[in-house]
This record gives structure tokens, C-alpha cells and sequence, in this order.
């Protein structure tokens, strides 16, 4: 599956984002899906990750209530709505497939698939 990430850009702090990533390829409801980011200087962290129905969202400490992640299935697109952003927000957004479809996973290694980053870059 290819992934192709969008929606990144400039924003200030307390402003939202939403991030879009759309599959093309094998079948999208196939896998969960995930949201990593990486900032300049640090390794890749997860940010949160949604099953193959849209069930069971489960998000990084650092983003939980802020951030909600979710899948539209018929689009092949799944999304990270980003609100209340920090500048500690601030890094190259990753989605990626996991090919186990009813809970993806906190750990990147398990992920198959990954698009190719969107950045986002919040200022105080």
C-alpha cells in the first residue's frame, strides 16, 4: 500500500491542524493505521493509532485530548485532527499501515507501510 500524507504548514500556538493520509493500493481497511512524528534532533515517536473500523483510538500521553485521530474507509484516507498545538508540536508527521487490522501498535518497527511526512511547525 502507498501512503501520501498531507495537510502540514505553519500555525500558531492554540490553533489546529488537520493532517490527511490517503492509501492507494491493497486494500485500505486491511490494516490500522498510525500517526508518528519526528522532530529535528530526536527519534521517531508515536503519536496514536486507530484499528481497521475505526475503533479503538489509543494516543500518545503527550497528545491525548488534544489530538483525535480517525479513518473514512470508502476514501482511503485516515486523519489526525490536531487542536490546542504547542510548539513542542512542531515535527514531521508520519502515518503508516500495520498489517494486524484490529489494534495497531505504539512501537514503529511494527508498522509495514509509511508515507513520506507532512511537516508541522507551530510557533509561539
Amino acid at each position: 500500500v502507498q501512503l501520501q500524507a498531507s495537510g502540514g504548514g505553519l500555525v500558531q500556538a492554540g490553533g489546529s491542524l488537520r493532517l490527511s493520509c490517503a492509501a492507494s493500493g491493497r486494500t485500505f481497511s486491511s490494516y490500522a493505521m498510525g500517526w508518528f512524528r519526528q522532530a529535528p534532533g530526536k527519534e521517531r515517536e508515536f503519536v496514536a493509532t486507530v484499528s481497521w473500523s475505526g475503533g479503538r483510538p489509543y494516543y500518545a500521553n503527550s497528545v491525548k485530548g488534544r489530538f483525535t485521530i480517525s479513518r473514512d474507509n470508502a476514501k482511503n484516507t485516515v486523519y489526525l485532527q490536531m487542536n490546542s498545538l504547542k510548539p513542542e508540536d512542531t515535527a514531521v508527521y508520519y502515518c503508516a499501515a500495520h498489517g494486524r487490522p484490529y489494534i495497531g501498535s505504539y512501537l514503529p518497527g511494527e508498522y509495514d507501510y509509511w508515507g513520506q511526512g507532512t511537516l508541522v511547525t507551530v510557533s509561539s
